[in-house]
């Protein structure tokens, strides 16, 4: 494993730099995964705490009704259709067309999704793993439409949370709701198990504002094959999926990506993401400008 080289911003510093060298190295975690100690009062049980704990993921089916579901569901639709017509910034198109891909902020502006985002069950959980109060870094929903939705590379997402919001330590976590049911077919979300205990570092300097083409198509903030293949040798690849209304919960530091989607089944997702409030973002560790508060609240 390669030797961590701190650099400082502020008062930050830089246990994870990724970015400045000519090659990929290996940085292990320095920080814990499950930040509380299980108790029989704890929101999951004990085997599911060692499992997020070993593997960086959690998937917990039929975690919401089918009549929340269907709620979020026709908002969903709703912001889609939107969308098309929006030129707002939150709103993130495809590569090659106009169609819809992300829309961005939506707990901050959807009273629908504020109120999932505040879901106390949810909240239970993320809480215990974290170690103390949260609040949304980051909230968005994904559409992958049938026949035609586009993959999401393997990434982790905090070396770029790290490196262009400025998130000092591994203390977030993503939840992903399914609205649609996720099946092997339609580009579900994969993970590598094992994977959030290894900081890839990524090559190449981070063009200034990255995001206005990195969030329709990554191409810095990305592994390298060989430490991809390498991370996979040592532990695999899994697809968690199932019907709509279940959710994945996975490590900031979790390596994942989704295919596209060619099948007639649709697949979309709502990504909530909560980091600690013992770990609010500084100044990015890029040195440049901040991203905008509607990838990275601050």
């Amino acid at each position: 494993m390669a030797a961590v080289h701190l650099r400082s911003y502020e008062n930050a510093e830089d246990a994870y730099p990724s970015r400045i060298k000519p090659v990929a190295e290996f940085i292990s975690r320095k920080d814990p995964v499950v930040y509380s100690e299980w108790t029989q009062e704890s929101p999951i049980a004990r085997e599911q705490s060692d499992f997020y704990e070993k593997n960086g993921y959690l998937f917990l089916e039929d975690f919401f009704t089918d009549e929340e579901v269907d709620v979020w569901r026709k908002e969903l639709k709703r912001l889609q259709e939107a969308g098309r017509h929006s030129d707002k910034d939150e709103v993130i198109r495809e590569p090659e067309s106009r169609e819809v891909r992300s829309v961005f902020a939506v707990h901050r502006d959807n009273p629908v999704f504020r109120k999932l985002s505040e879901h106390s069950m949810l909240l239970g959980i993320v809480r215990y793993l974290l170690g103390s109060d949260v609040y949304v870094h980051q909230s968005r929903i994904n559409f992958k439409p049938g026949f035609n939705g586009k993959e999401f590379y393997w990434h982790s997402d905090f070396e770029t949370w790290h490196v262009e919001d400025g998130m000092p330590r591994m203390r977030a976590l993503s939840c992903s709701i399914a609205l649609e049911d996720n099946s092997y077919f339609n580009g579900p979300l994969m993970v590598v198990p094992g994977s959030h205990r290894t900081f890839v570092t990524c090559v190449g300097e981070t063009p200034e504002d990255h995001y206005r083409s990195s969030l329709r198509r990554q191409e810095y903030g990305v592994p390298d094959q060989a430490s991809l293949a390498e991370l996979v040798r040592q532990g695999g690849i899994e697809a968690p999926v199932g019907k709509a209304g279940s959710i994945l919960l996975f490590d900031c530091n979790l390596m994942h990506g989704s295919s596209s989607n060619i099948s007639p089944m649709p697949r979309s997702n709502v990504f909530l993401v909560y980091n600690s409030t013992e770990n609010r973002i500084v100044d990015p560790f890029s040195g440049q400008k901040p991203r905008p508060d509607y990838i990275a609240a601050r």
